[in-house]
Parts: structure tokens; C-alpha cells; sequence
């Protein structure tokens, strides 16, 4: 029964997280594109820096913008906050569940770094904290002052992250980790500088003093670095899916230009929103970028090719017969219907690899993880070596041809 209620736990966070996440990019994408299309007007107070009116519902909407605040606070203030604290504290909770729950199956691989479950953890929390600092002090620092500057810092500071996490963690767990670690840079933007900020401003307008406009001004800069790390956020949510993408030697550098596609998707959107003229070179760019990706995540999978059928001591006709033992042999200890491996109640996916039958069924996703790239076993924690793995894309192949 306590196996249940651990998958149910699982389950209703990641529905909750997904839930809040969609809350959050969807007031974050309104707020960008209402902020850029705001237009002067006559009969607009002076504190005023824009309008937009607005059709939805059925309804209207003419929507004001203060650069600092108006001269009276309104009797009541929506805060935008809980949207982001909701989603990183459920982000966090899935992370605890899913991956430091089963830290030596989903964070450590022993050929990249001999550390121990609670090192691996620690390793975690402290780069997640690590990735802020840095963060939070380039855009305080003087290269803050340029935008453009301060992005192209941002990015190779990301890129650097995420190729140390690889030298740190598994390939799963590396590329998890920036997520988390991108995303709760999101969520202290909003905990640590623009709410902050707001409230100093309100606070200072009931005292009756003359607010400080820096506060304003970051909190534009802090939300608009949101805007920007959204997409790249999602992809790694949904990337992690897919070991071709997350499982390659070059899932670092995949996702360095994963941060430039989703930047130039952004910025296309958001020039639309300003009424300027649509830059439709960056999906072309962006275009050009995917297919980068794709080509570093083939060249970047296990070199199955410098192995030959002939090398591996077995015959042609024995590809066969050899690659289900193997699979047998290798992952039946998690993938069965009362698996061996310490911790496990249920095989992983509902995943059975204890028979032939049941090996044929799930060849095409037995290649993706294990042939094609190193997914599995997770950490090489049952040793599979690059001629075995050419052996399964072998017995893959022939499979297809058939």
C-alpha cells in the first residue's frame, strides 16, 4: 500500500507542478506582450507610461501602466507571486521525489564521478545556490547596465554550468539539474528583486516620499530575463523524456543553443508585440539551430559503428539470441514484475523485460535508451559496453529489416 501512495504522491506533484507552470509562463508571456504594446494617450494621467485596450470574454479592457505607481494606491493590489513560488516549490518536491529518492539510479554515474547518494544531493542544492550567486551578481554588476551585454554573459555562464554538472552527474541527472537550477534563478527573480522592489515602492508611496525608480527598472530587466528562460525551461522538462537528447556527450552544448532557439522565438514574439516590422529571420535562425542540435545529438551517441558484428565473437545468425540474453541479463533486475533492485517496488514505466515476448515488444525503445545513447542503464550502473550496445543496435537493424 505504501508503494501506492509513493506513485500517487509522484504523480499529483508533477500534475500540480505542470498546473502551476502553465499559470505562471501564461501571466509571464500576457505581462511581456501587454508591456510592449502599450500606447500613449491624451487623456492618460502623468505617472502614465501606456494603454491597451483589450477585447476577451466578451468584454473590454483598457489596461493602464504606471512606470513607478500612481499618485494613489488603490484599496487593492494582485500581487503576481504565488504563480512562481507555487511552481518551484512543487518542481522541488518532484526533484526530492523522483530523483533524490533514487539518487544512485538517476544522479550518479560512477565513470564520470565515484560519489556517494548524499554527496550527490549536496552537490545538487549547492549548485542550485551557486547558480544564483553568480547569476544575480552579473546582472548587479557593471555589465548589468547593457542588456545585450549582460545576455551574452548569461549564456556562456549557463553553457559553463552545464558542461560542469556533466563532469559531475549522470547524464539524466546533468540535465535535470540545469533545469532546476535555471528555473529557481526564474523564481528569485520574482522572491528575491521584483517583489522586493515592489514593496519598497508602496511602502515608500504611503509614506508619502518619491519612490526610487532602480526598483522598477530591475524588476523590468529581472522579469524580461524570465521571458526569455521559459522556453529553454520547458524543453529541459519535456527533453528529459527523450535520451537522444539528454544522453549524448553533447547534451551540454544541445542545450547552450537550446537557450539561443528559445531567445530568438522570444524575440520574434516580442517585436510583434511592440508593432515593429516581424523579424521572420529568426526562425530561420532558429531553424538552422534545431537542426544543429540534431546533428550533435547523433554524432554525440555511442560509436556503434567502430564495432563490427565480427568482432563480438558471434555469428550473424546469433545476433539475435544474443542481444535478448543480453537485455535479460543486464535489465530484467528493475524491469520485472517483482524487480531485485533495492528500492524498486514496480519495474520503471511498468517496463517487463523478462521474456523474449517482451523484449520484441519493446525493442525500438530498448535501442533509443541503450544503443542509440546512454540512458540506460541509468549511470552504467549494470555495465553495458560500447560493443554490447552495438550489439543492440545490430539486432535492432535486422529487426527493421525484417
Amino acid at each position: 500500500m505504501f508503494d501506492y501512495f509513493w506513485l500517487w504522491s509522484e504523480m499529483i506533484v508533477r500534475w500540480v507542478h505542470v498546473i502551476a507552470g502553465v499559470a505562471w509562463i501564461g501571466s509571464s508571456f500576457y505581462f511581456i506582450a501587454l508591456d510592449l504594446s502599450l500606447k500613449p494617450g491624451k487623456e492618460l494621467p502623468k505617472e502614465a507610461n501606456g494603454q491597451a485596450w483589450q477585447v476577451h470574454g466578451g468584454g473590454f479592457y483598457n489596461m493602464v501602466k504606471y512606470l513607478v505607481a500612481p499618485s494613489k494606491m488603490p484599496d487593492e493590489l494582485t500581487w503576481f507571486k504565488w504563480e512562481a513560488y507555487s511552481t518551484w516549490i512543487s518542481g522541488m518536491a518532484l526533484m526530492s521525489l523522483v530523483y533524490y529518492g533514487s539518487t544512485s539510479l538517476y544522479m550518479i554515474d560512477l565513470e564520470v564521478l565515484d560519489i556517494t547518494q548524499g554527496q550527490a544531493v549536496l552537490l545538487s542544492l549547492g549548485g542550485i545556490l551557486v547558480g544564483w550567486v553568480v547569476y544575480d551578481g552579473l546582472c548587479r554588476s557593471p555589465l548589468g547596465r547593457n542588456d545585450l551585454i549582460l545576455a551574452l554573459s548569461g549564456l556562456i555562464f549557463l553553457i559553463i554550468l552545464s558542461y560542469i554538472y556533466t563532469q559531475i552527474f549522470s547524464h539524466r541527472g546533468a540535465f535535470m539539474q540545469m533545469g532546476i537550477s535555471i528555473g529557481t534563478m526564474m523564481v528569485a527573480n520574482v522572491a528575491m528583486v521584483i517583489i522586493p522592489g515592489q514593496k519598497k515602492v508602496v511602502k515608500a508611496l504611503k509614506a508619502g516620499e518619491e519612490p526610487n525608480p532602480i526598483y522598477g527598472a530591475r524588476g523590468k530587466q529581472r522579469s524580461l530575463h524570465n521571458n526569455y528562460l521559459t522556453l529553454p525551461v520547458i524543453f529541459v522538462m519535456l527533453g528529459v523524456h527523450y535520451p537522444i537528447i539528454f544522453a549524448t556527450e553533447y547534451s551540454w552544448l544541445i542545450l547552450g543553443l537550446i537557450l539561443i532557439i528559445g531567445a530568438l522565438i522570444r524575440h520574434f514574439f516580442n517585436t510583434k508585440h511592440k508593432g515593429l516590422p516581424a523579424p521572420y529571420w529568426t526562425w530561420l535562425a532558429a531553424s538552422f539551430l534545431v537542426v544543429c542540435c540534431i546533428s550533435l545529438s547523433y554524432v554525440g551517441g555511442p560509436t556503434n559503428e567502430d564495432y563490427e558484428i565480427s568482432n563480438l565473437n558471434i555469428s550473424k545468425d546469433e545476433v539475435h539470441n544474443s542481444a535478448v540474453e543480453l537485455v535479460i541479463e543486464r535489465c530484467s533486475a528493475c524491469h520485472a514484475k517483482e524487480p531485485v533492485w533495492d528500492g524498486l517496488a514496480f519495474a520503471p514505466k511498468g517496463v517487463y523485460l523478462e521474456t523474449e515476448a517482451q523484449i520484441l515488444k519493446m525493442a525500438n525503445e530498448i535501442y533509443w535508451q541503450s544503443a542509440a545513447s546512454w540512458a540506460m542503464p541509468p549511470g552504467n550502473i549494470i555495465w553495458l559496453d560500447d560493443e554490447e550496445r552495438a550489439l543492440l543496435s545490430e539486432w535492432h537493424k535486422k529487426l527493421k529489416d525484417n
